[in-house]
């Protein structure tokens, strides 16, 4: 395949899966997101898979990547979840991953983003949909000169 001029290939990594079923999911009041989203996966088997979800928060802790760690934004609610997506994965030992960003607006309609972070406590409720992939096992490796656990080639 040709590529248009423009266009020069990076050192992307590319694997394709199918989606072998879907998981829906309602989280309530007081639930930390990323913990029920991680008890979710760790009840139905799920090593890899990709998720959505929508609902409304107490608190939300964002982090913002700089200087090779998260800073982490506090804010307090009531909070709408505009958009939350993000993706299910293994480190390399073995250990669940749930990686995902969140944009969050307040009553004001004025909205913060950034990597879901523990903390994020829910309010009335949360729906999750979450895709199990064919794959079995998306697996991260840890990148020292990021500081991060990335997917593995």
């Amino acid at each position: 395949m040709k590529l248009h001029p423009v266009i020069k290939r990076c050192d992307m990594q590319i694997s394709d899966s199918k989606i072998t079923k879907t998981v829906f999911a309602r989280f309530s009041e007081g639930e930390d997101l990323i913990k029920a989203i991680e008890i979710t996966a760790i009840q139905n088997n799920v090593n890899a898979g990709v998720f959505l979800l929508i609902g409304t928060l107490k608190n939300a802790v964002l982090g913002f990547y700089k200087d090779r760690r998260y800073i982490p934004i506090r804010k307090t609610g009531p909070l709408e979840i505009a958009s939350c997506s993000g993706n299910i994965s293994i480190k390399d030992a073995g250990e669940l991953v749930v990686h995902g960003h969140i944009v969050v607006s307040d009553s004001e309609g004025v909205a913060y983003g950034g990597h879901v972070m523990e903390g994020c406590i829910v309010a009335a409720t949360v729906e999750l949909i979450l895709h199990v992939v064919e794959s079995g096992k998306l697996e991260r490796k840890f990148d020292e000169t990021m500081n991060l656990w990335l997917w593995n080639k």
